[in-house]
């Protein structure tokens, strides 16, 4: 599934739509240059899941959890994380926590550590807006993203 979107609104808006059909142990990678709204998609997913504060990428702790209404969302940020370190962090905690879905930002470093059922999201600048390439890796990714495209 292929999406522009030509505000930040609008990206919070589908982020908002995807994280109304998360559940708990849904794994979301968002791959994107800095600037391309990872964050922002973040923020609407985190919304979608209930959350009602202030979300922000957690570029220097690395994880934060929202506790939304619905659902509890850990948000990951390995921008600053090597290959190596991934073990380090317990970033198999946050992925496999049941009562939580797991949204992380420049996945690269984690790779090995994720399941091989996840949603995958590339963000990246075009002329109108920003474009997300939504790609599903397993059944259950699968019907996330088919319900998101029936909405």
């Amino acid at each position: 599934m292929m999406v522009t979107t030509r505000t930040p609104e609008q990206t919070q808006s589908l982020g908002r739509r995807l994280g109304r059909l998360l559940k708990g142990l849904d794994v979301v990678c968002l791959f994107g240059n800095l600037g391309s709204g990872k964050t922002t998609l973040a923020k609407g997913i985190a919304a979608g899941a209930g959350f009602k504060g202030r979300v922000m990428s957690p570029t220097f702790g690395l994880a934060r959890l929202y506790r939304g209404r619905r659902l509890a969302l850990n948000h990951l940020d390995l921008y600053r994380v090597g290959a190596g370190e991934t073990g380090d962090i317990g970033i198999e905690d946050f992925i496999h926590d049941p009562k939580a879905a797991c949204v992380i930002e420049w996945p690269e470093a984690g790779a090995a550590y994720y399941p091989k059922d996840r949603l995958e999201v590339r963000l990246s600048h075009v002329s109108s807006g920003r474009r997300l390439a939504f790609k599903a890796l397993g059944r259950r990714s699968r019907e996330l993203l088919g319900r998101l495209e029936a909405k």
